[in-house]
């Protein structure tokens, strides 16, 4: 949620800001409607004023104050609760250096990193290296759940777990704070990081006997734990890491990688998330990123990384970076980790501050940024680290969690 003292005073900023992100929202009306209540709010006050000079013999003149203020107040939050309805409408804006673009053919490319292997022998995809070594089954899963879902099965079992204890070794090392943070958030959690408007409501699964979404990433979960608290300046950054099943419908998805297991409705995920002093948040954004390489770098898989260009923002993201890892058998990078700085656009919602040094109190900023989607991050490893007599090695930085060097 944006500051309403930032839209009344920079609302041609805000228009472009929505723009950018390809989101319509009439901030004309909102701001029409913010005069409209803050004149109630003027009449109300004024009233309560005169209401309060009155002597305790003059009760006819008093009653007749309140009568007025009773008419106006339910118009007075009315007009708030279409106020709120559209103040949740509007994304976070993009930050002055994330390029402008539509979509993801607009992200620019900053860097790769890692050479790509070579094979001597016609390479395979992962599915089909994975259901030959009785890693993978998703046709068992289509009889019991439907498309979109895996067992893993034997070492891809293990691998999983191998890539868990990596991710939770190299962070805790950092300072993260390590976490298993519940799948499931009231609605006005959710709303609070900006789940839903961020899928637009249909990506988002949604029990409502018992009213709860449940998590897309851990990073929801995470980043409502401190709703309506008050950190201390020399606590920040608060850092965290968390291990989470996630669940997304994939609902813009259909056609896309429906076999195998990269687009699934049910996945694992490493997820970290911070919460930083304004001012340092950018730095912090920069952190992440370096945290999320510095993984891939210990896997020794391709990678590249893309700045997101404002069309392809999430909803309460302000600038976000992908990895994207190498698959040999697509010869193509495909997106398995991202980064996000979404200054103080969750913290307002959630009403998350932090106590300066001087007394004052500010919002925080939020980040987030994968450290490993294990699905995808297992996928990788099984293409890059094929063999010509259809096994599959282990990365070196995993053969210490493992019994075994190699699949076979």
């Amino acid at each position: 949620m944006l500051d309403i003292k930032f839209i009344r005073e920079h609302p041609d900023v805000v228009k472009q800001g929505c723009r950018a992100k390809q989101v319509e929202v009439d901030i004309d009306k909102l701001l029409e409607l913010d005069g409209k209540k803050r004149e109630y709010l003027k009449e109300i006050e004024g009233l309560r004023a005169e209401q309060n000079k009155f002597s305790q013999d003059q009760i006819k003149e008093a009653q007749e104050i309140k009568t007025k203020i009773k008419k106006l107040e339910p118009e007075l939050n009315k007009l708030g609760r279409t106020i709120d309805s559209l103040m949740l409408q509007i994304p976070n804006l993009p930050l002055a250096e994330v390029p402008l673009g539509e979509d993801e053919s607009n992200n620019i490319e900053l860097k790769k990193e890692g050479e790509l292997p070579q094979f001597n022998f016609p390479v395979k995809d992962y599915l089909e290296i994975a259901e030959s070594l009785d890693l993978i089954d998703v046709k068992r899963t289509a009889k019991i759940t439907g498309t979109r879902f895996g067992f893993l099965r034997n070492e891809a079992v293990l691998l999983e777990f191998a890539l868990i204890n990596l991710a939770f070794d190299t962070l805790t090392k950092e300072g993260f704070v390590p976490i298993i943070p519940p799948v499931m958030l009231k609605p006005e959690m959710a709303k609070g990081m900006g789940y839903p408007e961020q899928f637009d409501g249909e990506e988002a699964y949604y029990i409502e006997k018992d009213n709860l979404f449940l998590v897309g990433t851990s990073e929801q979960s995470m980043g409502a734990m401190h709703a309506n608290e008050t950190f201390n300046e020399k606590d920040l950054p608060q850092r965290y890491v968390g291990f989470s099943t996630c669940f997304r419908r994939e609902a813009g998805s259909y056609g896309k990688d429906t076999k195998g297991i990269f687009r699934v409705h049910q996945f694992d995920k490493v997820e970290m998330f911070s919460f930083s002093k304004p001012e340092d948040s950018k730095k912090e954004h920069q952190f992440l990123l370096k945290m999320e390489e510095n993984l891939m770098k210990k896997l020794k898989i391709p990678y590249r990384i893309l700045q997101m260009c404002t069309g392809d923002l999430g909803f309460p993201a302000a600038a976000k970076y992908d990895i994207e890892t190498w698959m040999p058998s697509e010869s193509r990078y495909r997106e398995t980790h991202s980064t996000s700085n979404c200054t103080d656009f969750q913290s307002r919602r959630l009403n998350i501050r932090y106590k300066k040094k001087d007394g004052s109190l500010d919002f925080v900023h939020t980040l987030n940024g994968t450290a490993f989607a294990t699905g995808r991050t297992i996928i990788a490893i099984i293409e890059n680290y094929q063999q010509k007599d259809g096994s599959v090695k282990m990365p070196e930085a995993l053969q210490k969690y493992l019994k075994f060097k190699i699949i076979k």
